[in-house]
């Protein structure tokens, strides 16, 4: 039964992951239009820039943080732990692959806690990838900003 709430929870961090990232998307691609139309510094701007990398590096700790709390909330309604801060400490030490909280799901659930540490690896790997994909997009601006002419 571990299993299929695993890979069930699995699924659906991702799809959570997969939404916020095309939603932040969305809403960067606003911003620029905005800015563009009335004509403020460019994105490639250091502070424009730092601003940019901070906001999206806020927000994906916030889905993380959510994706992590949806497997908390999974093993105090399974009773795989008993409060929900246990859980979600057990949570955010398995999905960062961390494993010290010294805190063990019930042995029915173990296999839980393994497939969150996997679901974890993949979703701070699309996170790194989205986050160095904004970089490189703002990098190659700030240089073109920062250029002598």
């Amino acid at each position: 039964m571990s299993w299929i709430w695993g890979i069930g929870l699995i699924g659906v961090s991702i799809a959570i992951h997969s939404i916020g990232l095309v939603w932040f998307v969305v809403v960067l691609r606003r911003l620029r239009d905005y800015r563009d139309r009335l004509e403020r510094p460019r994105l490639g701007h250091p502070w424009m820039a730092t601003l940019v990398m901070g906001a999206v590096g806020m927000a994906l700790a916030t889905l993380h943080a959510i994706e992590a709390a949806l497997w908390a909330i999974a093993y105090v309604l399974l009773g795989a732990i008993d409060t929900l801060e246990a859980a979600m400490l057990y949570s955010i030490d398995s999905m960062t692959t961390r494993g010290d909280s010294g805190l063990r799901l019930d042995d029915e659930w173990l296999i839980m806690g393994a497939l969150e540490a996997a679901d974890g690896m993949l979703l701070f790997g699309i996170s790194t990838a989205f986050l160095f994909g904004v970089i490189s997009h703002v990098w190659s601006l700030m240089s073109e900003h920062t250029r002598p002419r």
